[in-house]
């Protein structure tokens, strides 16, 4: 089995949105901290597990080619 392009471009794109959604949410952190401390964790409990939605897809056309 020869190893494929895939793999490696999934992985950087994995590692791409990450690195942007953490961006993203960091800058809206002087907005986020001016909230009651049950809002905040509500945002950053939503924040923190939406962004595993998108790697499905990925992990899927990175193994299967579709």
């Amino acid at each position: 089995m020869t190893p494929t392009w895939r793999k490696p471009v999934g992985m950087l794109g994995i590692l791409l949105l990450i690195l942007v959604w953490c961006v993203a949410i960091v800058s809206l952190s002087n907005i986020v901290g001016s909230w009651h401390w049950l809002g905040q964790l509500v945002f950053y409990l939503f924040t923190g597990l939406i962004w595993i939605a998108p790697l499905k897809p990925v992990l899927r056309w990175m193994e299967l080619g579709r």
